[in-house]
């Protein structure tokens, strides 16, 4: 399947607002991609498809993942949004016949990180927090020049952003986020 049909197929699954931001990640990945002599290409293709499952109901991406033996912890059982990340793999594998391990683990990984994310895995995760479209967030504008500058230091960054936001909400923090950060702090230091 081409990109072009790829886009219009997501263009009628998401809504309006989660293909707007999709799109911006789609161009700030190419954007990363370029600036770190990675394949623009592939990296447009993973920012396209990484909230592909984003807008499945919760029981969908639950059954995508169990019909996959795809572990479910205890908190995306409790917050199952964040499973669209695992579920997003499965589809963009079945229903868009993506096949590239790389572009498929990029989107697995693109919520919660993990330790020694590959290339892709980091040029997805920063671009999906720094897209265009993205507002709300803090220190957007150090994180956006940081991105261009040092993608291990940004990853570091947005983690410990995304752990300080989610102590004050008393929110539930998915241990893959606490292990990733865990390991890219040391660039928050250097």
């Amino acid at each position: 399947m081409d990109v072009k049909d790829i886009r219009k197929k997501l263009k009628k699954s998401l809504d309006k607002q989660r293909f707007e931001h999709t799109m911006g990640v789609m161009y700030t990945a190419g954007c990363l991609a370029m600036a770190n002599e990675y394949s623009m290409e592939k990296a447009m293709l993973a920012g396209l498809l990484h909230d592909c499952a984003k807008c499945l109901p919760t029981d969908e991406k639950i059954s995508l993942c169990e019909k996959h033996d795809i572990i479910i912890s205890a908190v995306e059982f409790e917050n199952p949004g964040l499973l669209h990340a695992k579920a997003g793999m499965v589809l963009a594998e079945e229903l868009y016949e993506v096949k590239d391990p790389d572009i498929l683990h990029s989107i697995k990984v693109h919520t919660t990180g993990e330790p020694g994310m590959k290339l892709l895995d980091k040029i997805i995760f920063v671009a999906d927090y720094i897209e265009p479209g993205r507002k709300e967030a803090p220190r957007l504008e150090y994180l956006r020049k940081t991105a261009f500058e040092d993608l291990d230091k940004t990853v570091a960054e947005i983690l410990y952003d995304t752990i300080h936001y989610l102590n004050s909400k008393s929110g539930a923090i998915d241990p893959m986020t606490q292990v990733t950060y865990n390991y890219y702090e040391r660039y928050r230091e250097e």
